[in-house]
């Protein structure tokens, strides 16, 4: 079986090979999600803990978390859905998928690692990968340099070097920092908030002069509203079903 293990801490990923089923044995019969103490594998693995994170069976079937089964099973799968892409607008298909249950059938199962154990393992926990991009979102910005509210955050966007031609001054693109609170968005915000007052009074107003021009009052209208509704109520209640509303009390909806 091969083991596709990935570092976070150091976005590093390996494929290790085992011809040893012994070895691997540790992970049957576990479900996705859960963790597993690693010292089985090798004396370079002692203390590691690993959380199962998936895994494809011999044929390329995925599996499949919340499938509580070790076999392939044939599942009516929409959009939002693992293991499925729709291509078109709320297409639906039947797709088969393997279940949460690890076992012997798999040929390839994904592995995070949880904890480090003492020795270093070459390849994943010696060195790392730089992230291409950084954070984008203004919170997520705030959240890693540490910032304040009244902090500016567009100082702080990580900036991205692009190859240009040799002799020219170097050029950076940095990304479009998106829920950023400038003043033109507290000012949308407030006209939006204006023109729902304004569109609140100007409807009482025409509902007032309504009233005026027949001759009633607001809270007459809305009493009289309630009492026709009621009547309707008592009406479709008695026609529908007669012996069976004969003696139920007929609450008004005023």
């Amino acid at each position: 079986m091969k083991l596709n293990v990935s570092y976070p801490a150091t976005g590093c990923q390996k494929l290790f090979e085992f011809d040893d089923e012994k070895k691997v044995r540790i992970f049957n019969e576990k479900r996705m999600g859960q963790e597993v103490e690693a010292d089985t594998l090798g004396d370079e693995w002692k203390g590691y803990v690993m959380r199962i994170a998936g895994g494809n069976d011999k044929q390329g079937f995925p599996m499949k978390q919340g499938v509580l089964t070790n076999n392939r099973v044939r599942l009516l799968l929409s959009k939002g859905h693992s293991c499925y892409r729709p291509r078109r607008t709320g297409e639906r298909k039947r797709k088969s998928v393997r279940g949460c249950i690890v076992d012997s059938n798999l040929s390839v199962l994904a592995l995070v690692i949880v904890k480090k154990g003492d020795g270093e393992i070459p390849g994943l926990t010696d060195g790392s990968v730089p992230r291409r991009l950084g954070p984008k979102r203004a919170s997520k910005i705030r959240k890693l340099f540490n910032l304040s509210k009244q902090d500016d955050v567009r100082q702080y966007v990580i900036k991205r070097p692009l190859s240009g031609k040799e002799g020219k001054k170097p050029k950076t693109k940095a990304p479009k920092i998106q829920r950023l609170i400038t003043p033109v968005v507290l000012q949308r915000k407030r006209h939006k908030k204006a023109l729902k007052r304004q569109r609140a009074v100007k409807n009482k107003g025409r509902e007032s002069r309504l009233c005026k021009a027949f001759g009633c009052s607001a809270e007459g209208s809305k009493r009289r509203k309630g009492k026709r509704r009621f009547a309707v109520d008592v009406l479709l209640c008695v026609t529908q079903n007669p012996l069976k509303n004969l003696n139920k009390p007929i609450k008004p909806n005023i």
